[in-house]
């Protein structure tokens, strides 16, 4: 068993946290916001992620699990520091660094006997470096040592325990083997690989794995724009792509881009580092620019069924960034909502989970609904932006019904289109042919 403390309680923070303390470890979670540990000592856990509520209150009760304020207390009672605080983008499109600069400061101050100490946080090559030397000018007593480590997270939003408790491998670089080894055997419970390697080519890794899977996700989304124009099925073309063994089929899905909290701030960071440098990735800053783009997509195909929208009454389902999460960050929802109430349409929003978040950060014309069915009610056509289960699995009879028109732009391709022909439906998705069945002199659309 590990005394561990874990600085931040974000999704990185406080999932990382909880899994370690299931795996019979004793973790202190803390954080500068006395009102979020207030919360996660009353069991409101501040952020939804599936599962997580009931692991939390779990290992509470098993008292394996934590929270507190005192961070420089929590410091002195453990034997391994997890940094795990936002890294923002800042305007020039670099990482923010500050937060770990001032938890590295706080750790010099209370190092009082060796301490491994973690960058779980997402940072730029050389981090390692810059918190030891911090930590190194803040320490007290010059003769207690430390180490420090790179062992970044590879968590998703809506399965994040799930990949933690089941991640495909831990990337481990440290500044001694000594160190290197008291992670490794850390995650040692997890079954899982262990690659072991330098500071900076660790620190590396997390970013060059998420610019790649962006990329991929960029280029199954221009290959969905043309396959538009020539008359083919991306989801046909991804599904032959993926059974390629040299490609495979993961983030393969043709779509309105990607959000959240990692690859828009991930590939921003990696080709700021790259100009910085003296390289220009060029190849990255188009994987940047094809997502920009693609939220206006659905934007277009709008305009190409209505000509000018404006009054229209539009459903918009789905407002998170992806399904099982509350996040907003960086959702394709914001730009597309955006320019629809700035072009004078109607906008009638659902989403299961991302409500609360979504009315501090959309047009305050949105209105809100609690249902997939009072959203489209006597809407002249529906946009779906998230493919929740709620809005894949929604009864496409009823809903033709309650829309004025049946017009359906999905942006997630959640319905094959046989199904969207045998129900009526104009149906417009991505990288498909479009479905027509539904056209007809009364309806004022563009063919």
């Amino acid at each position: 068993m590990h005394n561990i403390t874990v600085i931040g309680t974000g999704y990185v923070g406080l999932v990382s946290g909880t899994c370690f303390a299931e795996m019979g470890n004793r973790i202190i979670c803390c954080d500068v916001n006395k009102d979020k540990i207030a919360m996660l000592q009353n069991g409101e856990i501040p952020i939804y992620e599936p599962g997580l509520k009931e692991l939390v209150a779990k290992n509470v009760a098993e008292n394996r699990l934590f929270f507190t304020s005192e961070i420089g207390e929590a410091i002195e009672d453990s034997d391994i520091i997890y940094i795990a605080v936002g890294t923002p983008m800042a305007e020039n499109g670099e990482a923010d660094m500050r937060y770990v600069k001032e938890v590295a400061k706080t750790i010099g101050k209370h190092l009082n006997t060796y301490k491994i100490i973690v960058n779980k946080s997402t940072v730029p090559v050389g981090t390692g470096e810059l918190v030891r030397t911090i930590v190194a000018n803040n320490r007290v007593n010059e003769r207690i040592h430390f180490d420090v480590v790179s062992n970044p997270e590879f968590l998703r939003e809506g399965s994040a325990i799930a990949d933690c408790m089941n991640m495909d491998r831990a990337v481990i670089g440290a500044t001694s083997d000594k160190a290197a080894k008291v992670i490794a055997k850390l995650h040692e419970p997890l079954q899982t690989k262990i690659f072991i390697t330098d500071l900076q080519s660790a620190e590396m890794i997390k970013y060059a794995a998420n610019a790649f899977l962006a990329t991929k996700i960029s280029f199954i989304n221009a290959i969905a724009n043309l396959c538009e124009r020539v008359g083919a099925d991306v989801t046909q073309v991804s599904e032959g792509m993926g059974m390629d063994s040299r490609i495979g089929g993961k983030f393969l899905q043709a779509g309105i881009g990607y959000g959240g909290s990692c690859f828009p701030k991930d590939t921003f960071a990696l080709a700021h580092m790259a100009d910085q440098a003296g390289y220009d990735f060029t190849l990255l800053k188009s994987v940047i620019a094809t997502n920009e783009a693609q939220p206006y997509v659905m934007l277009k195909k709008l305009q190409d069924l209505f000509g000018d929208y404006a009054g229209r009454r539009i459903a918009v389902l789905g407002l998170a960034f992806k399904p099982n999460t509350d996040d907003m960050r960086c959702a394709p929802s914001l730009v597309i909502i955006d320019e629809l109430v700035k072009k004078g349409a109607v906008v009638q929003a659902y989403d299961p989970i991302a409500i609360p978040n979504a009315r501090a950060l959309l047009p305050a014309e949105v209105t809100y609904y609690d249902s997939v069915e009072a959203a489209v009610t006597d809407c002249d056509v529906c946009l779906i932006l998230t493919e929740w289960d709620e809005i894949a699995g929604m009864d496409l009879a009823s809903v033709r019904k309650l829309l004025k028109y049946p017009f359906l732009i999905d942006g997630r391709n959640c319905f094959s289109l046989q199904e969207m022909y045998e129900h009526g439906f104009v149906y417009h998705s991505v990288g498909r042919p479009a479905v027509l069945t539904a056209r007809s002199e009364s309806h004022p659309v563009n063919y």
